[in-house]
């Protein structure tokens, strides 16, 4: 089957843009009528969601025919989930992201349904709603689900309790059409015995325009994400968890607060971002009000399982109304088969002010790192200084670029290559279009850095050995050049007045491996922002004396690395 849907791919890119929403639809209709007639169901006729233009062409025909009976191989609901799940993968890229539309593995929807039922979810006795159903993959899974906690009732009261208690939404109706017809499929036997269709659960709608109805027991799903215009209403309405730009997934993760009753279960799978950063600081604590989590499962995937999704990824499971504590944290690994292997990483607790970033063990080796981290309170204000981002964004100011140091206010410029990845400070302008200096003008003051700083590299790369990648500006350097400009991918860790620790002792703790540690217990992203370096956990300044004696010293990098790890508990 995976290698059918790289066949099936390759025959999309053959379809003009325009074409190919229809005919996705119709590719992924006849696997499903190939997969239908493979397993002895008749058709059930409903009125359309969608109509498309159209019709196959030979290849895509017989290609979508082959899929369909190889899927009826298969176990019902995972062969039903593999064939609505073509629909996506064939969309163009750009409407696949603007509709967020992506395919979710089968073990990661089982694994959170395990995670409801683990925490109370009586599947014979709920409300349930996907708010972003999709090709319907949470649906298939929590259906299946009901109709065994049902077994030995009559069809008709199964299927009467389904159509009453479960509920799809889904903007884009193709996908809605598509996930009706799953479900009717499987559906189908319960259907000829109580001599009545299934029942209808996708209703095509714009979920961010429904006035919430707060009586569900489950909210299931993988919300749409990406970033997302809202009109002056809806700002208004989903402002509570918002702060600058809208993210559709933090858009659905307040949707499902309104739609969940007390005491009911969150269950969803997103993107790891709302972890850390300024703009999901809203959202985190509204959760933390809300909704406190009970578990969090951070995914770990082979290349491929995810089609064209270049997030980390988690399954988080929330309490509707219920009180915080410990939150459960595991670590799930999914081969390209659609297995999982999961691991235990232990508890966190959330912070104080829960819109700080949420600390979390990224894999099993950091659970013991984060317990001891918690316990410390002191930040970056703490040592005196504060975090601001380089305030040039060059090419607004190409024209003040300069090759050499001539003429009057004419300063150093400070790319992002002069953080050396060992950590040094190395006055240099090495890539295209970087020149040395810069040259202000009337008004450029406020571009100007009077005082040694440490720089931290804002960007760095996925496979990159350290997120943290610091090195300390020398006063000597500014000192001699009456200031510098730094440019705005690098962040500057600033004094205030006078600091408690010296910016060597600053840039050598950053550098370190436990710091870079906690940094990606904090953050999953490969940028490193102000907030995050401002809200990083840290020893008090007075415990800093031995590892200042070091740095002062210029002790060898190992000797100051095993001493970063004892201020951390590291090797105790």
């Amino acid at each position: 089957m995976a290698r059918a849907r790289v066949v099936a791919r390759a025959w999309a890119e053959t379809l003009t843009p325009a074409r190919r929403a229809d005919q996705a639809l119709l590719f992924t209709t006849a696997a499903m009528t190939a997969l239908r007639k493979g397993i002895g169901v008749e058709a059930v006729v409903r009125p359309g969601f969608a109509r498309p233009r159209g019709r196959l062409d030979h290849a895509g025909a017989r290609v979508a025919q082959a899929i369909g009976e190889d899927a009826a191989l298969l176990p019902l609901t995972e062969a039903l989930h593999l064939i609505t799940g073509l629909y996506p993968a064939l969309l163009p890229a750009r409407e696949r992201g603007a509709l967020g539309a992506f395919y979710t593995p089968i073990a990661l929807v089982e694994r959170l349904l395990d995670r409801a039922t683990e925490e109370g979810t009586d599947w014979a006795d709920l409300r349930l709603l996907d708010p972003a159903a999709g090709g319907g993959a949470f649906l298939l899974g929590a259906v299946a689900r009901i109709r065994a906690a049902l077994a030995g009732c009559e069809p008709a009261f199964i299927l009467g309790r389904i159509g009453a208690r479960v509920l799809g939404l889904e903007v884009d109706p193709r996908a809605a059409a598509l996930a009706q017809a799953a479900l009717d499929i499987l559906l189908a036997d319960l259907a000829q015995a109580a001599g009545r269709p299934p029942p209808v659960v996708l209703r095509v709608a714009d979920t961010l325009e429904i006035p919430a109805d707060p009586s569900f027991d489950l909210v299931v799903g993988n919300p749409p994400y990406g970033r997302v215009g809202l009109t002056p209403a809806q700002r208004a309405r989903f402002g509570r968890g918002l702060y600058g730009h809208a993210n559709l997934y933090g858009v659905f993760t307040d949707i499902a607060l309104r739609w969940t009753a007390p005491g009911g279960l969150i269950a969803y799978l997103t993107p790891t971002s709302f972890l850390a950063g300024r703009y999901y600081g809203a959202l985190r604590g509204l959760l933390a009000a809300e909704a406190p989590p009970l578990s969090i499962d951070f995914v770990h995937a082979r290349q491929g399982v995810f089609e064209d999704v270049l997030q980390e990824t988690l399954l988080a499971l929330y309490r509707r109304a219920g009180r915080a504590g410990r939150v459960r944290i595991h670590y799930l690994t999914l081969d390209g088969e659609g297995r999982a292997w999961i691991a235990h990483n232990g508890t966190i607790g959330l912070p104080a002010d829960a819109g700080a970033p949420w600390l979390a063990p990224r894999d099993p080796g950091q659970g013991h790192l984060v317990a001891r981290v918690e316990a410390m309170g002191h930040r970056l204000a703490d040592w005196g200084y504060g975090v601001s981002t380089g305030p040039l964004v060059w090419n607004r100011y190409k024209g003040q670029l300069r090759d050499r140091p001539t003429g009057k206010r004419v300063h150093p410029l400070i790319w992002a290559e002069a953080v050396t990845a060992d950590g040094r400070f190395v006055f240099r302008a090495a890539k295209r279009n970087h020149a040395p200096y810069f040259k202000l003008q009337a008004g450029d003051d406020a571009l100007l850095v009077g005082e040694p700083c440490v720089l931290v590299q804002r960007t760095t790369a996925k496979e990159q050995h350290r997120r943290l990648i610091a090195a300390e500006l020398p006063a000597a350097f500014v000192a001699r050049h009456g200031g510098v400009v730094v440019e705005n991918h690098l962040n500057m860790v600033r004094a205030k007045g006078i600091p408690r620790v010296a910016p060597a002792v600053v840039a050598a703790l950053l550098n370190s491996a436990v710091v870079d540690q906690v940094f990606r217990c904090m953050s999953g992203s490969v940028a490193v922002s102000a907030f995050e370096l401002e809200a990083l956990p840290l020893p008090a300044a007075g415990d800093l004396g031995p590892l200042s004696a070091l740095v002062a010293a210029g002790a060898p990098r190992d000797a100051i690395e095993a001493e970063c790890a004892r201020l951390y508990g590291e090797g105790l």
